[in-house]
């Protein structure tokens, strides 16, 4: 990691202390999402209720600047740019893009799956179709126990990608499955939930700036 990173975790840490626990956690995730973008891989993200609000907010951050400004490329603004004047406003507007693609929508194809199939395979089932070797799946249970994480956790190792595990409550089956699991000091879901927020803000933030640097 270059200089600047220890710091700001340090400043998370200083913000959050609780999160003291998992600070070596929190970088190791921190390196397999750069690396994975560096690769010119994606991120999936799966969770339930408010961890699928999460892996919304998250994919938020990653698809457009955060706290940084993000040109296109000059290239590509001149392509656009031969469009005439919409597309000066849109390479005046658009930004660049971490790609993350949060596994909680498609419910035509949730219903669909979970009526036909099996509820508890639908994340799975998007990994399967979604993923590719070199990909991250960023797995959200608060108590590590959810089975459709889990399962979503499985194939997305079978189909050669890397998992971060972002939980509490010990990190339940959830811990040991992944690559990383950031397991946050907590005994309850909301306990849990108002620090998964604070961790998922630097791991953006920290990507943002090592692709981004001002």
């Amino acid at each position: 990691m270059s200089g600047a990173e220890p710091e700001a975790i340090s400043s998370l840490i200083a913000r959050h202390p609780a999160l003291a626990a998992c600070k070596e956690e929190i970088a190791a995730a921190q390196a397999l999402l750069i690396r994975a973008y560096e690769a010119g891989r994606k991120v999936l993200l799966c969770g339930n209720g408010g961890s699928a609000a999460d892996c919304e907010h998250m994919a938020a951050e990653l698809l457009k600047g955060f706290e940084r400004a993000r040109p296109l490329p000059r290239e590509l603004r001149a392509r656009l740019a031969k469009a005439g004047p919409e597309g000066e406003k849109l390479a005046g507007k658009l930004q660049c893009g971490l790609p993350a693609v949060s596994l909680t929508g498609h419910p035509s194809f949730a219903s669909a799956f979970a009526n036909d199939v099996d509820p508890a395979m639908v994340f799975a089932q998007l990994v399967t179709a979604l993923g590719g070797v070199g990909d991250v799946l960023m797995a959200i249970s608060t108590s590590g126990r959810a089975r459709n994480i889990v399962l979503a956790v499985h194939a997305a190792r079978a189909m050669g990608m890397s998992t971060i595990g972002l939980s509490g409550m010990g990190g339940g089956a959830l811990g040991p499955l992944c690559d990383v699991c950031v397991v946050v000091p907590g005994e309850s879901t909301p306990e849990v939930q108002e620090l998964h927020v604070p961790v998922y803000h630097y791991l953006c933030r920290a990507v943002e700036a090592h692709f981004f640097p001002e």
